[in-house]
Protein backbone atom coordinates (compact mmCIF):
# COMPACT_ATOMS: atom_id res chain seq x y z
CA UNK A 1 0.00 0.00 0.00
CA UNK A 2 1.37 3.75 -1.21
CA UNK A 3 0.87 6.69 0.78
CA UNK A 4 -1.22 9.02 -0.81
CA UNK A 5 -2.37 11.00 1.56
CA UNK A 6 -0.24 14.07 3.11
CA UNK A 7 -2.86 15.78 4.32
CA UNK A 8 -3.74 16.36 8.35
CA UNK A 9 -6.51 13.61 9.55
CA UNK A 10 -9.90 14.76 9.95
CA UNK A 11 -11.20 13.96 13.18
CA UNK A 12 -14.67 12.12 11.63
CA UNK A 13 -13.18 10.56 8.14
CA UNK A 14 -15.43 10.46 5.36
CA UNK A 15 -16.74 7.24 2.73
CA UNK A 16 -14.28 8.99 0.24
CA UNK A 17 -11.93 8.06 2.14
CA UNK A 18 -13.14 4.41 2.33
CA UNK A 19 -13.67 4.18 -1.45
CA UNK A 20 -10.19 5.87 -1.79
CA UNK A 21 -8.22 2.85 0.23
CA UNK A 22 -10.76 0.39 -1.44
CA UNK A 23 -9.29 1.42 -4.49
CA UNK A 24 -6.22 1.04 -3.84
CA UNK A 25 -6.70 -2.47 -2.20
CA UNK A 26 -8.06 -3.39 -5.39
CA UNK A 27 -5.43 -2.66 -7.47
CA UNK A 28 -2.49 -4.37 -4.67
CA UNK A 29 -4.83 -7.18 -3.45
CA UNK A 30 -6.89 -8.38 -6.56
CA UNK A 31 -5.56 -7.37 -10.07
CA UNK A 32 -1.91 -7.98 -8.97
CA UNK A 33 -2.57 -11.03 -7.19
CA UNK A 34 -4.59 -12.45 -10.52
CA UNK A 35 -1.94 -11.17 -12.67
CA UNK A 36 0.44 -12.94 -10.75
CA UNK A 37 -1.24 -16.17 -10.46
CA UNK A 38 -2.20 -15.71 -14.00
CA UNK A 39 1.33 -15.31 -15.12
CA UNK A 40 2.72 -18.28 -12.86
CA UNK A 41 0.41 -20.58 -14.50
CA UNK A 42 1.33 -19.37 -17.40
CA UNK A 43 5.15 -20.14 -17.20
CA UNK A 44 3.90 -23.82 -15.40
CA UNK A 45 1.99 -24.87 -18.69
CA UNK A 46 4.58 -23.84 -20.90
CA UNK A 47 7.18 -24.96 -19.08
CA UNK A 48 5.93 -28.54 -19.31
CA UNK A 49 5.66 -27.55 -22.93
CA UNK A 50 8.83 -26.58 -23.42
CA UNK A 51 10.15 -30.13 -21.78
CA UNK A 52 7.84 -32.34 -24.06
CA UNK A 53 9.07 -30.44 -27.00
CA UNK A 54 12.46 -29.92 -26.48
CA UNK A 55 12.31 -26.39 -26.54
CA UNK A 56 14.90 -24.67 -25.45
CA UNK A 57 13.22 -20.82 -25.07
CA UNK A 58 9.68 -19.14 -24.98
CA UNK A 59 7.35 -19.12 -28.05
CA UNK A 60 6.43 -16.52 -29.90
CA UNK A 61 2.64 -17.43 -28.81
CA UNK A 62 4.11 -16.71 -24.87
CA UNK A 63 5.29 -13.69 -25.49
CA UNK A 64 2.40 -12.40 -27.21
CA UNK A 65 0.60 -13.80 -24.22
CA UNK A 66 2.67 -12.13 -21.70
CA UNK A 67 2.47 -8.87 -23.04
CA UNK A 68 -1.26 -8.77 -24.15
CA UNK A 69 -1.42 -9.84 -19.79
CA UNK A 70 0.85 -7.37 -18.85
CA UNK A 71 -1.41 -4.64 -20.76
CA UNK A 72 -4.30 -5.71 -19.72
CA UNK A 73 -3.02 -5.94 -15.74
CA UNK A 74 -1.29 -2.71 -15.85
CA UNK A 75 -4.08 -0.32 -16.78
CA UNK A 76 -6.44 -2.11 -14.83
CA UNK A 77 -3.89 -1.16 -11.96
CA UNK A 78 -3.39 2.47 -13.26
CA UNK A 79 -7.15 3.17 -13.19
CA UNK A 80 -7.34 2.08 -9.89
CA UNK A 81 -4.72 3.85 -8.84
CA UNK A 82 -5.87 7.11 -10.37
CA UNK A 83 -9.15 6.64 -9.17
CA UNK A 84 -7.54 6.06 -5.52
CA UNK A 85 -5.73 9.47 -5.91
CA UNK A 86 -8.57 11.22 -7.45
CA UNK A 87 -11.06 10.11 -4.57
CA UNK A 88 -8.23 10.61 -1.68
CA UNK A 89 -8.51 14.28 -3.31
CA UNK A 90 -11.53 14.68 -3.22
CA UNK A 91 -11.64 13.36 0.68
CA UNK A 92 -9.27 15.79 1.52
CA UNK A 93 -12.11 18.36 1.31
CA UNK A 94 -14.18 17.25 3.80
CA UNK A 95 -17.05 16.51 1.75
CA UNK A 96 -19.49 13.36 1.50
CA UNK A 97 -20.71 10.99 4.35
CA UNK A 98 -18.99 10.47 7.44
CA UNK A 99 -17.99 6.90 8.58
CA UNK A 100 -19.06 7.49 11.69
CA UNK A 101 -22.76 8.46 11.22
CA UNK A 102 -23.56 5.26 10.77
CA UNK A 103 -23.43 1.83 12.92
CA UNK A 104 -22.03 0.00 9.70
CA UNK A 105 -19.59 2.64 9.23
CA UNK A 106 -18.24 3.24 12.50
CA UNK A 107 -18.32 -1.31 11.74
CA UNK A 108 -15.99 -0.94 8.96
CA UNK A 109 -13.95 1.36 10.18
CA UNK A 110 -13.14 -0.73 12.72
CA UNK A 111 -12.36 -3.81 10.85
CA UNK A 112 -10.24 -2.40 8.75
CA UNK A 113 -8.31 -0.72 11.38
CA UNK A 114 -7.61 -4.32 13.00
CA UNK A 115 -6.87 -5.75 9.32
CA UNK A 116 -4.30 -2.82 8.45
CA UNK A 117 -4.53 -0.01 11.36
CA UNK A 118 -0.91 0.05 11.81
CA UNK A 119 -0.31 0.99 8.18
CA UNK A 120 -2.91 3.23 7.85
CA UNK A 121 -1.59 5.19 10.93
CA UNK A 122 1.73 5.49 8.20
CA UNK A 123 -0.22 6.17 5.30
CA UNK A 124 -4.08 7.05 5.73
CA UNK A 125 -3.95 8.96 8.81
CA UNK A 126 -7.60 9.93 8.37
CA UNK A 127 -8.13 6.62 8.54
CA UNK A 128 -6.48 5.52 11.68
CA UNK A 129 -8.64 5.46 15.33
CA UNK A 130 -7.24 7.13 17.62
CA UNK A 131 -7.37 5.65 21.05
CA UNK A 132 -10.16 7.35 22.71
CA UNK A 133 -13.44 7.14 25.14
CA UNK A 134 -16.21 6.94 23.96
CA UNK A 135 -20.13 8.15 24.32
CA UNK A 136 -23.02 8.70 22.38
CA UNK A 137 -21.52 7.30 19.58
CA UNK A 138 -18.45 10.07 19.82
CA UNK A 139 -15.09 10.35 21.31
CA UNK A 140 -15.00 12.38 24.58
CA UNK A 141 -12.24 14.82 24.86
CA UNK A 142 -10.34 14.43 27.89
CA UNK A 143 -10.89 17.60 29.67
CA UNK A 144 -12.96 18.35 32.92
CA UNK A 145 -15.84 20.13 31.16
CA UNK A 146 -16.21 17.74 28.56
CA UNK A 147 -16.52 14.30 30.76
CA UNK A 148 -18.70 16.10 32.94
CA UNK A 149 -20.84 16.74 29.99
CA UNK A 150 -20.64 13.11 28.63
CA UNK A 151 -20.74 11.86 32.44
CA UNK A 152 -23.20 13.43 34.53
CA UNK A 153 -23.60 10.84 37.08
CA UNK A 154 -19.78 10.27 37.20
CA UNK A 155 -19.00 8.93 40.59
CA UNK A 156 -15.54 7.76 42.30
CA UNK A 157 -15.54 4.11 40.84
CA UNK A 158 -14.56 3.53 37.13
CA UNK A 159 -14.82 0.71 35.62
CA UNK A 160 -13.26 0.70 31.78
CA UNK A 161 -13.98 -1.81 28.89
CA UNK A 162 -12.18 -1.94 25.96
CA UNK A 163 -12.85 -4.23 22.99
CA UNK A 164 -10.85 -6.71 20.77
CA UNK A 165 -9.89 -6.80 17.44
CA UNK A 166 -11.35 -5.52 14.60
CA UNK A 167 -14.41 -4.53 17.46
CA UNK A 168 -15.49 -1.02 18.52
CA UNK A 169 -17.62 -0.21 21.80
CA UNK A 170 -20.82 -0.57 20.13
CA UNK A 171 -19.81 -4.69 20.16
CA UNK A 172 -20.40 -4.61 24.16
CA UNK A 173 -23.77 -4.33 22.98
CA UNK A 174 -24.65 -7.65 21.25
CA UNK A 175 -27.07 -9.75 22.47
CA UNK A 176 -28.77 -7.51 24.48
CA UNK A 177 -32.60 -8.22 23.28
CA UNK A 178 -31.68 -11.68 24.18
CA UNK A 179 -29.85 -10.45 28.07
CA UNK A 180 -31.97 -7.37 28.31
CA UNK A 181 -29.16 -5.44 29.35
CA UNK A 182 -25.05 -4.62 28.87
CA UNK A 183 -22.12 -5.01 31.05
CA UNK A 184 -21.91 -1.09 31.11
CA UNK A 185 -25.51 -0.71 32.60
CA UNK A 186 -25.85 -3.66 34.91
CA UNK A 187 -22.22 -1.97 36.37
CA UNK A 188 -23.45 1.31 36.37
CA UNK A 189 -26.57 -0.13 38.32
CA UNK A 190 -24.07 -1.48 41.06
CA UNK A 191 -22.57 2.17 41.28
CA UNK A 192 -19.75 2.07 39.01
CA UNK A 193 -19.74 4.73 36.10
CA UNK A 194 -18.49 2.77 32.87
CA UNK A 195 -16.26 4.17 30.66
CA UNK A 196 -16.41 2.41 27.27
CA UNK A 197 -12.88 3.12 25.00
CA UNK A 198 -12.25 2.63 21.52
CA UNK A 199 -8.46 1.51 20.03
CA UNK A 200 -6.90 1.40 16.54
CA UNK A 201 -6.26 -3.30 17.09
CA UNK A 202 -4.19 -3.46 14.10
CA UNK A 203 -1.49 -1.18 16.47
CA UNK A 204 1.04 -3.33 18.26
CA UNK A 205 0.20 -4.73 21.89
CA UNK A 206 2.74 -2.49 23.53
CA UNK A 207 1.95 0.53 21.38
CA UNK A 208 -1.78 0.43 22.13
CA UNK A 209 -0.76 -0.04 26.03
CA UNK A 210 1.08 3.02 25.74
CA UNK A 211 -1.34 4.76 24.55
CA UNK A 212 -3.70 3.54 27.19
CA UNK A 213 -1.43 4.34 29.74
CA UNK A 214 -2.11 7.84 28.75
CA UNK A 215 -5.25 8.03 28.31
CA UNK A 216 -6.27 6.42 32.01
CA UNK A 217 -3.84 8.77 33.79
CA UNK A 218 -5.30 11.68 31.87
CA UNK A 219 -8.65 10.25 32.66
CA UNK A 220 -8.21 10.35 36.26
CA UNK A 221 -6.96 13.49 36.48
CA UNK A 222 -9.58 15.26 34.43
CA UNK A 223 -12.34 13.23 36.02
CA UNK A 224 -15.13 15.16 37.43
CA UNK A 225 -14.89 13.45 40.70
CA UNK A 226 -12.24 11.93 42.81
CA UNK A 227 -11.10 8.10 41.51
CA UNK A 228 -11.57 6.15 44.55
CA UNK A 229 -11.07 2.70 42.19
CA UNK A 230 -10.30 1.33 38.76
CA UNK A 231 -11.84 -2.14 37.30
CA UNK A 232 -10.34 -3.35 33.85
CA UNK A 233 -12.54 -5.37 31.59
CA UNK A 234 -10.82 -6.50 28.42
CA UNK A 235 -12.54 -8.49 25.79
CA UNK A 236 -10.01 -10.66 23.60
CA UNK A 237 -6.99 -8.73 22.45
CA UNK A 238 -8.23 -5.46 25.00
CA UNK A 239 -7.66 -7.81 27.69
CA UNK A 240 -3.79 -8.26 26.70
CA UNK A 241 -3.87 -4.18 25.98
CA UNK A 242 -4.81 -3.59 29.57
CA UNK A 243 -1.92 -5.81 30.35
CA UNK A 244 0.49 -4.02 28.53
CA UNK A 245 -0.97 -0.84 29.47
CA UNK A 246 -0.18 -1.96 33.60
CA UNK A 247 3.10 -2.94 33.00
CA UNK A 248 4.03 0.36 30.71
CA UNK A 249 2.55 2.69 33.72
CA UNK A 250 4.09 0.42 36.50
CA UNK A 251 7.77 0.63 35.11
CA UNK A 252 7.05 4.06 34.85
CA UNK A 253 5.32 4.73 38.01
CA UNK A 254 2.62 6.27 36.36
CA UNK A 255 -0.06 6.91 39.34
CA UNK A 256 -3.33 5.05 37.89
CA UNK A 257 -2.31 1.73 39.01
CA UNK A 258 -2.50 2.66 42.10
CA UNK A 259 -6.02 2.72 42.29
CA UNK A 260 -7.22 -0.60 40.05
CA UNK A 261 -8.72 -2.67 42.31
CA UNK A 262 -9.63 -5.57 39.84
CA UNK A 263 -8.79 -6.72 35.92
CA UNK A 264 -11.33 -8.85 34.18
CA UNK A 265 -10.25 -10.23 31.08
CA UNK A 266 -12.87 -12.49 28.89
CA UNK A 267 -11.44 -15.07 26.36
CA UNK A 268 -8.12 -12.87 26.58
CA UNK A 269 -5.59 -14.90 24.10
CA UNK A 270 -2.74 -14.56 26.77
CA UNK A 271 -1.05 -17.74 25.31
CA UNK A 272 -1.73 -16.40 21.89
CA UNK A 273 -4.44 -17.23 19.25
CA UNK A 274 -3.95 -20.64 17.35
CA UNK A 275 -6.29 -18.95 14.66
CA UNK A 276 -3.39 -16.39 14.28
CA UNK A 277 -0.70 -18.80 13.86
CA UNK A 278 -2.87 -20.86 11.48
CA UNK A 279 -2.54 -17.92 9.10
CA UNK A 280 1.06 -17.47 9.34
CA UNK A 281 1.42 -21.09 8.81
CA UNK A 282 -0.85 -21.10 5.56
CA UNK A 283 1.16 -17.38 4.28
CA UNK A 284 4.20 -19.62 4.20
CA UNK A 285 2.81 -22.89 2.80
CA UNK A 286 1.28 -20.96 0.27
CA UNK A 287 4.97 -18.98 -0.69
CA UNK A 288 6.14 -22.27 -1.87
CA UNK A 289 4.24 -22.26 -4.54
CA UNK A 290 4.72 -19.65 -7.17
CA UNK A 291 0.75 -20.44 -8.65
CA UNK A 292 -0.36 -19.93 -4.71
CA UNK A 293 2.13 -17.17 -3.40
CA UNK A 294 -0.04 -14.20 -4.37
CA UNK A 295 -2.19 -15.53 -2.36
CA UNK A 296 0.12 -15.99 0.78
CA UNK A 297 1.06 -12.58 0.31
CA UNK A 298 -2.35 -11.47 1.26
CA UNK A 299 -2.59 -13.08 4.43
CA UNK A 300 1.33 -11.21 5.29
CA UNK A 301 -0.75 -8.26 4.45
CA UNK A 302 -2.24 -8.42 8.51
CA UNK A 303 -1.49 -5.17 10.57
CA UNK A 304 1.24 -6.03 13.64
CA UNK A 305 -1.36 -6.69 15.99
CA UNK A 306 -2.62 -9.72 14.45
CA UNK A 307 0.58 -10.73 14.23
CA UNK A 308 1.11 -10.01 17.91
CA UNK A 309 -1.91 -12.45 18.78
CA UNK A 310 -0.16 -15.35 17.80
CA UNK A 311 2.28 -15.38 21.05
CA UNK A 312 0.16 -13.11 22.96
CA UNK A 313 1.91 -11.46 26.30
CA UNK A 314 4.77 -13.62 28.15
CA UNK A 315 5.89 -13.56 31.60
CA UNK A 316 7.85 -10.62 30.89
CA UNK A 317 4.32 -8.18 31.08
CA UNK A 318 3.63 -9.26 34.41
CA UNK A 319 0.28 -9.14 36.62
CA UNK A 320 -0.32 -6.39 39.18
CA UNK A 321 0.25 -7.32 42.19
CA UNK A 322 -2.35 -5.42 44.63
CA UNK A 323 -5.23 -6.00 42.15
CA UNK A 324 -7.20 -9.10 41.95
CA UNK A 325 -7.64 -10.88 38.24
CA UNK A 326 -10.97 -12.56 37.39
CA UNK A 327 -10.43 -14.88 33.78
CA UNK A 328 -13.00 -15.85 31.74
CA UNK A 329 -13.16 -18.74 29.30
CA UNK A 330 -15.57 -20.31 26.89
CA UNK A 331 -15.74 -23.48 24.79
CA UNK A 332 -18.22 -24.39 22.18
CA UNK A 333 -18.94 -27.73 24.32
CA UNK A 334 -20.56 -28.16 27.84
CA UNK A 335 -17.43 -29.48 28.96
CA UNK A 336 -13.67 -27.88 28.52
CA UNK A 337 -12.19 -31.29 28.91
CA UNK A 338 -14.11 -32.88 25.61
CA UNK A 339 -11.90 -32.71 22.34
CA UNK A 340 -13.31 -30.43 20.57
CA UNK A 341 -13.29 -28.15 23.14
CA UNK A 342 -10.06 -28.44 24.46
CA UNK A 343 -8.84 -28.30 20.92
CA UNK A 344 -11.24 -25.12 19.38
CA UNK A 345 -12.24 -23.42 23.09
CA UNK A 346 -14.11 -20.69 21.85
CA UNK A 347 -13.53 -20.53 18.11
CA UNK A 348 -10.45 -18.52 18.67
CA UNK A 349 -8.68 -18.82 22.07
CA UNK A 350 -8.71 -21.96 23.70
CA UNK A 351 -8.77 -22.47 27.83
CA UNK A 352 -5.51 -23.01 28.50
CA UNK A 353 -4.63 -19.37 26.73
CA UNK A 354 -7.77 -17.43 28.39
CA UNK A 355 -6.43 -18.45 32.07
CA UNK A 356 -2.31 -18.17 31.01
CA UNK A 357 -1.95 -21.09 32.02
CA UNK A 358 0.17 -24.09 30.01
CA UNK A 359 1.98 -26.94 31.71
CA UNK A 360 5.69 -26.46 31.90
CA UNK A 361 5.17 -22.88 32.12
CA UNK A 362 5.09 -20.32 34.93
CA UNK A 363 1.07 -18.86 35.70
CA UNK A 364 0.98 -15.66 34.43
CA UNK A 365 -1.86 -15.18 37.03
CA UNK A 366 -1.42 -17.24 40.35
CA UNK A 367 -4.64 -16.93 42.75
CA UNK A 368 -6.52 -15.74 39.82
CA UNK A 369 -10.29 -16.49 40.06
CA UNK A 370 -11.52 -18.34 36.59
CA UNK A 371 -14.85 -18.90 35.06
CA UNK A 372 -15.97 -21.53 32.27
CA UNK A 373 -18.84 -20.28 30.08
CA UNK A 374 -20.21 -23.71 28.15
CA UNK A 375 -21.46 -23.62 24.66
CA UNK A 376 -20.32 -20.37 23.99
CA UNK A 377 -18.48 -18.53 21.44
CA UNK A 378 -15.64 -15.77 21.37
CA UNK A 379 -18.03 -13.42 20.99
CA UNK A 380 -20.70 -14.55 23.21
CA UNK A 381 -18.53 -13.27 26.19
CA UNK A 382 -19.08 -9.24 24.93
CA UNK A 383 -22.83 -10.34 26.86
CA UNK A 384 -23.40 -13.18 28.87
CA UNK A 385 -25.45 -13.67 31.95
CA UNK A 386 -23.02 -15.95 33.32
CA UNK A 387 -20.34 -13.17 33.01
CA UNK A 388 -23.04 -10.43 34.20
CA UNK A 389 -23.73 -12.57 37.31
CA UNK A 390 -19.86 -13.15 37.78
CA UNK A 391 -19.16 -9.53 37.33
CA UNK A 392 -21.63 -8.41 40.02
CA UNK A 393 -20.24 -10.86 42.27
CA UNK A 394 -16.35 -9.48 41.29
CA UNK A 395 -17.08 -5.86 41.57
CA UNK A 396 -19.96 -5.73 44.50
Amino acid sequence: MSATTTSPRHADPGVLDALSLLAEVADELVVRTVRDTHLAWTDRVHGIGRRLTGATGASVGEVVHRGIAGAVYGGLGAGLRAASRGLDAAASTGVGPRLESAPKGRFLSSAVNGLIGDRLERERPRLAIPMSVRAGGRDVPLDRDALAAAYPDAGGRVVVLLHGLCENEEFWDLHREEVGTTYAESLAAQGWTPVLLRANTGLSLRENGVALTALLQRLVEEWPADVTRIALVGHSMGGLVMRAAAAVATAAEVPWTGLVSDVVSLGAPHLGAPLAAYVGHGSRALARLPEAAAFGRILDLRSVGVHDLVAGLAEDVPALPHARYRLVSATLTASPRHPVGAFLGDLLVRESSAYGRKRGRADLFPGAETLHVPRADHFDLLNHPAVHDALRRWLA
